[in-house]
């Protein structure tokens, strides 16, 4: 099992690193379907979110596509609902449910993704009124945070498409930001759970799966600062996510 598990968190961590995610959604769905313990799958997803983004979030900045202002004007907000979301006490049946829902929901914005969203290059939108602009952003960065807190994915796959809808920025910065507000949200993320006392790893199921998605996250980063990845990256595993979320939902 483990090491059918490591290929398919490589192959995850390679081909959403590239597009500046994490792969929270597309682990916590495999990790469902094996039926691991739902403590050891949040916690799990969240350390290996940040294991895939620090790199991406590094060759980003080193690259010029990580507008720190912007970024920290995403998280602002986001970072202590994503504690909150994961510090709140949970019992299984309401964060399968709250898990369910919210794959579905990354499901259908993956094929958005694949099907509706253009190639072409994206011109950032006139932001003459800065407060509202920059406090809408913060609410829609504070709510993804609070629901990447509650379930362990990390929300970039959610902010990704809302900001290239209102043309946040150009389409490799909004690569990097999502990097980054990935990696704040999952750190906050096992923070709440360590506050609680509520992380759970077991080091010989959990490491061969870090190793796995650190060296795909390095291979996708370094093509991330250069290439933005093609749409269907977002559709590739998106029946995965689909089956996932929708059998949580009708257990």
């Amino acid at each position: 099992m483990i090491a059918e598990l490591c290929l398919l968190f490589f192959l995850i961590a390679l081909a959403y690193s590239a597009a500046g995610f994490g792969g929270g959604s597309s682990y916590l769905a495999i990790l469902a379907l094996w039926s691991i313990d739902f403590q050891l799958m949040k916690s799990t997803a969240l350390l290996c979110n940040v294991a895939v983004v620090v790199g991406g979030v590094y060759h980003f900045y080193k690259s010029g596509h990580l507008p720190m202002k912007k970024a920290w004007q995403l998280s602002l907000v986001s970072v202590p609902l994503a504690f909150l979301g994961s510090y709140l006490p949970m019992k299984q049946a309401t964060f399968f449910l709250v898990l369910g829902i919210a794959l579905t929901l990354a499901a259908l914005v993956m094929c958005y993704r694949l099907f509706f969203e253009r190639e072409e290059p994206i011109i950032p939108a006139d932001k003459s009124n800065g407060i509202t602009y920059g406090i809408t952003y913060g609410i829609i960065g504070g709510a993804i945070g609070l629901l990447s807190g509650m379930t362990g994915i990390g929300g970039g796959i959610y902010l990704s498409p809302v900001l290239r809808l209102g043309k946040y920025d150009t389409a490799k910065n909004i690569a990097g930001l999502s990097s980054f507000f990935i990696l704040v949200n999952s750190i906050a993320g096992l923070a709440g759970q360590a506050a609680k006392h509520a992380i759970v790893f077991d080091w010989k199921f959990a490491g061969p799966l870090l190793l796995a998605v650190i060296a795909g996250g390095q291979i996708g980063a370094r093509l991330s600062a250069k290439v933005l990845k093609p749409r269907w990256v977002a559709g590739a595993t998106a029946i995965l996510i689909l089956y996932a979320g929708v059998r949580m939902l009708i257990k």
